[in-house]
């Protein structure tokens, strides 16, 4: 019988609390997104559980639908920049020669420039909506992803099995998704919850600097810019999804620890 550590339970309970309410937020919302239904940074009561924000809004209601967004869109940009990396990652290690070269050294020079600037001057030329947030996000963490995966194919390109399928006359494709994928899921399971973990404070912070989610729409990180001045007045506003973006955060990685555990002491018994 599978024996979960406690600290992963945590992780596992709370990641599945923040993805459900994120899934059924039309549902648990007791009031619509951008409904002003108080006056401003009203204290928490019984119609309004952690009070209003700085128009009025229901703060609770806007943190379920906070959430959904944030989550929505770090697991999109999470997705597009494993598919991309991971692909283009093994495709270097298995093909080599120039084509390693070229993407090497185009991921070099993306990684060059640092990524919150990246998307900050891509995203003042671009329209800033959804779409396009998750691409930008997407493409650019890819490059991290690209860095792991043709490490970690480069071990396992010149291990006895693949040299094996190659003599069989099997082609790239059939040695990557067949031979190469399924002995580096461990590594990318890992890089996954921590790359889950980057995308939600890479929008987090695009949306508090005003280059992320647009209003009336609003992510976490844009509940704390609308909130922000209220700190200096002693309204715990803007904590409220702080908090929740470093408890996702730490769930998550505890989560991501516990697979890796699992799954490299699997590969080990049955060395």
């Amino acid at each position: 019988m599978m024996r979960i550590p406690l600290s992963a339970l945590i992780g596992l309970i709370l990641t599945s609390v923040y993805f459900l309410a994120a899934i059924f937020a039309g549902w648990l919302a007791p009031y619509g997104m951008a409904e002003v239904v108080g006056d401003v940074w009203e204290p928490s009561s019984a119609e309004h559980w952690l009070g209003t924000d700085s128009i009025g809004r229901d703060l609770l209601t806007r943190m379920i639908y906070g959430g959904q967004i944030t989550i929505f869109v770090a697991t999109a940009a999470t997705i597009l920049s494993f598919v991309t990396g991971s692909i283009l990652g093994f495709t270097a290690a298995v093909a080599g020669g120039w084509v390693d070269q070229a993407l090497s050294r185009m991921v070099d020079l993306i990684m060059s420039i640092p990524a919150l600037i990246f998307a900050l001057v891509v995203l003042s030329v671009m329209p800033v909506t959804m779409p396009v947030l998750i691409a930008v996000m997407g493409l650019i963490e890819s490059t991290r992803v690209f860095r792991l995966s043709r490490a970690v194919a480069a071990d396992i390109v010149v291990m006895d099995y693949v040299e094996a399928a190659r003599l069989r006359g099997e082609g790239s494709a059939w040695v990557i998704f067949r031979e190469i994928l399924p002995n580096a899921l461990s590594p990318l399971v890992a890089e996954a919850g921590l790359r889950f973990i980057f995308m939600v404070l890479f929008i987090s912070t695009l949306s508090f600097l005003g280059l992320g989610v647009q209003p009336p729409l609003a992510d976490w990180g844009g509940i704390v810019k609308e909130n922000k001045e209220g700190i200096v007045y002693g309204i715990a506003a803007a904590l409220y999804p702080a908090v929740a973006i470093a408890t996702l955060a730490i769930s998550v990685n505890l989560v991501a620890d516990w697979i890796l555990n699992r799954t490299t002491s699997l590969k080990g018994g049955r060395g």
